[in-house]
């Protein structure tokens, strides 16, 4: 089948979820998920008024990209930006027009169930500042936040915490390592007018966590600990855990294939008793049941147990071949 074809099929299976984002004041999702629907590493996006092509693996021809930005503007004519990041360390390597780079990196807003968040396809880090599949963890912690105190770990521009907010969290504590992605979260705040309610720390997550669950604050084999940030234990209604697959630094490291317990146990242990903790896992070779009970054990191990979970399953805009997305979410209770 032809990219036009599959590109076709792929916004003619969107038609319901598009018109429903319309109707919830959504104008951010996905109208092409590559690796699933056709065409491994193509991934079209709709931004607010743009829409974002991305390619991972194989620069787009102008042909292609004509036909593409085609039948895109016939469903809705928005500028188009596209992001070629087939390198191997996924930099942006193609210039635009002057006018679409004009637009590509100033700030916009774009808006998800009523929220309104801060955008710019293009700017010093690689990702948009808004993560589309993540979508269902805002709509969850919006809807469970009410009254609550949020703990947002590993926060980059503070989506989950902007949801926590708007939904009617009482304190939010953003945490992030990235001044970056942090003054974003703090644009989002001011947007949705609930910047009183939030606080953000730049922090590298290990430290923050540890000192909030009372730990200790170690670090890896023969590191001279930098600076950090003092926190007195806190404990959280609600905590959100969303680590990158792989880091490393002076704390240690953040590894979600071979050791998530060592960022699950110091969150798990700042959750209240009678609180929740999200926790998610986007490496697609983490097998899902295998990975939860791991954390079971966790809780377990530390005379605590898991009194109901819930998982959050990606929207449709970003579908999997077998209904395993490699993006896992649960939310577990805790006693």
């Amino acid at each position: 089948m032809s990219l036009n074809a599959l590109l076709a099929k792929a916004l003619a299976q969107r038609s319901q979820l598009i018109a429903d984002a319309k109707a919830n004041n959504t104008d951010c999702y996905r109208v092409f998920h590559g690796t699933v629907e056709g065409v491994n590493g193509l991934n079209i996006d709709r931004y607010g008024n743009a829409w974002l092509i991305q390619t991972f693996h194989q620069s787009l021809t102008a042909e292609e990209l004509s036909e593409i930005s085609l039948i895109l503007n016939k469903l809705d004519e928005l500028c188009v930006i596209y992001n070629d990041r087939s390198n191997k360390n996924s930099r942006i390597l193609n210039p635009l027009d002057k006018t679409v780079e004009a637009f590509a990196t100033s700030e916009q807003v774009i808006h998800e169930n009523g929220i309104q968040f801060c955008s710019k396809l293009r700017h010093e880090g690689q990702d948009p500042l808004l993560f589309l599949d993540m979508r269902i963890g805002r709509e969850y912690v919006k809807a469970n936040s009410k009254g609550k105190s949020v703990l947002n770990l590993f926060s980059y521009t503070c989506g989950i915490g902007t949801a926590a907010a708007v939904g009617g969290a009482t304190k939010v504590t953003n945490v992030d390592f990235s001044s970056f992605a942090l003054a974003a979260g703090r644009k989002n705040a001011e947007l949705n007018q609930v910047e009183s309610v939030c606080e953000f720390v730049q922090s590298d997550a290990f430290p923050a966590m540890r000192q909030l669950a009372g730990m200790k604050v170690g670090g890896r084999r023969n590191q001279k600990l930098p600076n950090y940030p003092k926190l007195s234990p806190t404990q959280f209604d609600l905590v959100f855990l969303d680590p990158p697959r792989f880091a490393k630094s002076p704390f240690g490291t953040v590894d979600l294939i071979n050791d998530y317990q060592s960022l699950f146990k110091p969150a798990m242990l700042a959750t209240k008793k009678g609180g929740t903790i999200v926790c998610c896992n986007n490496v697609a070779k983490v097998d899902r049941q295998a990975w939860f009970d791991a954390l079971v054990r966790c809780v377990e191990k530390q005379g605590r147990s898991v009194t109901q979970y819930q998982w959050l399953d990606c929207h449709p805009d970003f579908p999997s071949f077998d209904g395993k997305h490699p993006l896992k979410i649960v939310a577990i209770a805790l006693a």
